[in-house]
């Protein structure tokens, strides 16, 4: 079963989780054919290998710190810090404390088509 995303127009929450982050999944809030947003949570100690996106990405902190590796160094993100990073760029994130993140992906032609749209 595809998992239902936000429709044009609609509000999406992305407030701090607060007392719920423990709880709850990272989730894709939308998807269109070039464009996705996800809130990745991460407990603390989480950590995720390195990997490349297709196109570029913006990285938002909402809650909690994340040390976020990349060719051009480590950057430990707080609550409110914003980061841009290339397409193709390769990059690795590790939770200092649990951690809601928003994540916009550029998904460039020929990436952007999903099967569970």
């Amino acid at each position: 079963m595809a998992l239902r995303h936000a429709s044009q127009g609609e509000l999406i929450d992305v407030r701090p989780l607060d007392k719920a982050l423990s709880d709850s999944p990272s989730v894709t809030l939308m998807r269109s054919d070039h464009l996705e947003v996800v809130r990745l949570v991460l407990s603390a100690g989480k950590h995720i290998p390195e990997h490349r996106a297709p196109g570029e990405i913006i990285v938002q902190c909402l809650e909690g710190a994340v040390r976020f590796g990349m060719a051009s160094g480590t950057k430990l993100m707080r609550a409110g810090d914003m980061l841009f990073l290339a397409g193709d760029e390769p990059h690795w994130l590790e939770a200092e404390e649990s951690a809601s993140l928003l994540v916009t992906l550029y998904l460039p032609p020929g990436h952007g088509a999903r099967a569970d749209k």
